[in-house]
């Protein structure tokens, strides 16, 4: 598993490669939340790259998600395969993300 980050503007893309399992999804937690928690954050994950995610995978989003809707930011989401997709739709966390198919469309969104 890898993370990218890169600005775009002013706004935070940390591109996910590799499946978000175990420690590697702990990890990617950690340091997306890290980036969350920065002021004034606008932060999108493509996840195009994951194929899998499992709980714990599943328990750092929520985390990251929560720091940001402290800030009244909601996470968005890009490019989201659709095995990651329906994992989040049966485990009823959808609701807490935005979605977005594209990167672009993502950022744009914070205008």
């Amino acid at each position: 598993m890898k993370l990218e980050q890169q600005q775009v503007g002013s706004v935070t893309v940390v591109s996910v490669k590799g499946a978000l399992i175990e420690d590697d999804a702990a990890r990617a937690a950690a340091d997306v939340k890290r980036t969350a928690q920065s002021a004034n954050v606008r932060l999108v994950l493509n996840l195009q790259d994951v194929p899998y995610v499992d709980s714990a995978a599943l328990e750092g989003l929520v985390d990251v998600a929560d720091v940001l809707e402290d800030r009244s930011v909601r996470l968005r989401l890009a490019c989201v395969p659709a095995t990651v997709r329906e994992v989040l739709q049966l485990t009823e966390l959808a609701e807490r993300f935005e979605f977005f198919e594209k990167v672009e469309d993502a950022v744009k969104s914070f205008l």
